[in-house]
C-alpha cells in the first residue's frame, strides 16, 4: 500500500508514522531521511541537495522529486511505501503522481492530521531539551521533576527558537501556506482523509488503522 501522510508542525506525525509503518510493513520514507543518507553518501544529487543547504537555501523541487524517485525505486518500496514530508508542492504531487503512474502504482490513501491551531502551539511552545544529551522533555505532557533540569542526565534545559510560541505561529502559517494547495489537489482526486490528530495517541492510531482499512477495500 502506498501512503502519504500530511500534518502540522506538532501533530504527532512522527509517532504516526511509525505506527503505520510497521501496521502495514512498509518503509518509512521522508525527505529529510533522503536528504541526510544522500548527503553522507556524497551521491550527486546530495552534493548538489547539500549546496543549497548550507547556503541557507530550499533544495529545488527537481532535485527533490529525483532524490525521492532514487528512493522509491529501492527494493523495500516495491510493494509499498509511507511518504512523510512529500509531497509539499503541487508540483512535487504532479511528479510523483507521475512516476508512479509509470509504476502502475499510485497513491492509495493520503492521510491529513488535522490539529487545532492552538493545539499545535501549545504542542511546540512546551518543547524543552536537554543541552547535555539533547532529550526533549514537555511542560505538559512529559514533565521533568525538577524545572528546568534534565532527568535523564541532569543538564539544564532550554527552549529552541523554533518552538517559541511566535515562531510556531510562523511555521503553521509557512505550512498553511505551501501545504494548503496539496491537500485540494488530494482532495479533487477524492484520496484524502482527515483524522483528528489533538485525541490520545491510541485513538489516533485506531483511526488511522480504520482509514487505511477503509482504503484497502477500495482498492
Amino acid at each position: 500500500m502506498r501512503v502519504v501522510l500530511v500534518g502540522p508542525p506538532g501533530a504527532g506525525k512522527g509517532t504516526q508514522a511509525e505506527f503505520i509503518s510497521s501496521y502495514l510493513g512498509i518503509p518509512k520514507i521522508s525527505t529529510g531521511d533522503i536528504f541526510r543518507r544522500s548527503v553522507e553518501d556524497k551521491t550527486p544529487l546530495g552534493l548538489e541537495a547539500a549546496s543549497y543547504m548550507e547556503d541557507g537555501g530550499l533544495v529545488p523541487d527537481e532535485v527533490t522529486i529525483e532524490m525521492v524517485r532514487d528512493r522509491l525505486a529501492e527494493d523495500d518500496a516495491a510493494d509499498g511505501f509511507l511518504l512523510d514530508g512529500f509531497p509539499r508542492t503541487v508540483p512535487q504531487a504532479e511528479a510523483l503522481e507521475k512516476m508512479l503512474a509509470e509504476l502502475e502504482a499510485p497513491v492509495d490513501v493520503v492521510l491529513e492530521l488535522v490539529v487545532d491551531d492552538d493545539e499545535v502551539v501549545r504542542r511546540l511552545s512546551g518543547r524543552r531539551t536537554c543541552r547535555r544529551c539533547n532529550h526533549v522533555w514537555h511542560r505538559d505532557f512529559d514533565p521533568v521533576k525538577v524545572e528546568d533540569v534534565c532527568d535523564s542526565c541532569g543538564g539544564e534545559l532550554y527552549q529552541r527558537i523554533d518552538d517559541k510560541e511566535e515562531t510556531a505561529r510562523h511555521r503553521l502559517s509557512v505550512y498553511f501556506d505551501a501545504t494548503g494547495p496539496v491537500l485540494d489537489y488530494y482532495r479533487h482526486a477524492g484520496i484524502l482523509s482527515e483524522v483528528r490528530g489533538d485525541l490520545p495517541v491510541a485513538e489516533v492510531m485506531d483511526a488511522l488503522r480504520r482509514r487505511i482499512v477503509g482504503a484497502e477495500h477500495d482498492l
